[in-house]
């Protein structure tokens, strides 16, 4: 039987004043939760060791259907802000924050510019990958900071310095592939993926888009949607289709083998994988889904 939320509460009185009795210090840090590894990772490096950050999904999650456990709760219950996404991304996220009584959280997705979902059942409303646009980045980034001054004012200082150098990073890490691609002819840059979840990305590098299903809580995989991307393949010629790390790659499988066209390997969005794996931080997701991007164009470009 599920623990009334009043107990799951008390579960973290009796270990939250064994950490400030045993550690001042790090008790009085800002405690953030963040609802996905990839806002983790930008709140920390924009944090630095002034505030510590967690996320309430686990790397290599799928995240707009997930079902908090009770483990989260109590987590979240610790925390002294929780940020999140916006834009219908967490379908969850307003339940969640409800079992949790008064606990800020700030949006970071506000301020950019959404692009709209252009099929499906949430046709017209905001895509909610915006995190992967490098100009929507940037005003994550600045969000993030204001929430951890608002909240820390005695560490505004530092945010702000680390926000700076954070955002240098990601210029310096995405602007070369953006140039490489901006190489490849105009009507062979075509990215093809199953979920719509690089729209931004597109938009930056001047690319044109197709996908199987608009977003992951939608339908996935079916047949009309296989046959639509594989007559999109045939009549622009694209030599290359992807799909993201989190969702079964069979579909876009399927339109490379009808199509002849080549399975460029797996693109990054939604979540980070663990400290091993082959994105580790969301520096590493841009970088490694930019890179496949770029590497599968370029065969095309060079044949």
């Amino acid at each position: 039987m599920p623990l009334p939320r009043a107990a799951l509460l008390a579960l973290t009185l009796a270990p939250t004043l064994a950490l400030s009795a045993a550690s001042p210090a790090l008790a009085d840090r800002l405690k953030v939760v963040t609802t996905f590894t990839v806002l983790a990772d930008m709140a920390q490096n924009v944090a630095g060791d002034a505030a510590d950050v967690v996320s309430i999904t686990k790397p290599g999650a799928e995240i707009h259907g997930y079902e908090p456990t009770p483990r989260d709760i109590v987590r979240a219950a610790k925390s002294d802000l929780i940020l999140y996404n916006g834009l219908g991304l967490e379908l969850w996220f307003d339940q969640f924050i409800a079992n949790l009584g008064i606990i800020p959280s700030e949006t970071l997705s506000t301020g950019i510019d959404p692009i709209p979902v252009a099929l499906g059942a949430y046709e017209g409303k905001p895509n909610p990958h915006a995190w992967m646009g490098l100009s929507n980045a940037q005003v994550y980034v600045d969000n993030i900071a204001a929430a951890l001054s608002a909240h820390d004012p005695d560490n505004a200082a530092t945010y702000a310095a680390n926000a700076t150098a954070y955002k240098q990073q990601l210029t310096d890490t995405i602007e070369p592939l953006r140039a490489r691609v901006a190489k490849i002819p105009a009507a062979q840059r075509w990215l093809v993926t199953c979920e719509g979840a690089f729209s931004y990305l597109a938009r930056d590098f001047a690319m044109q888009e197709l996908y199987l299903w608009p977003m992951n809580a939608d339908q996935v995989g079916t047949p009309q949607q296989v046959r639509a991307v594989i007559d999109g393949v045939r009549a622009h010629d694209i030599p290359v289709v992807f799909c993201e790390s989190t969702v079964n790659t069979s579909p876009a499988e399927q339109v490379a083998r009808e199509t002849g066209a080549r399975f460029g390997g797996v693109l990054y969005v939604d979540s980070l994988s663990g400290p091993e794996g082959p994105v580790p931080s969301y520096l590493d997701l841009l970088r490694a889904t930019a890179q496949t991007i770029a590497d599968g164009l370029d065969a095309k470009a060079t044949n």
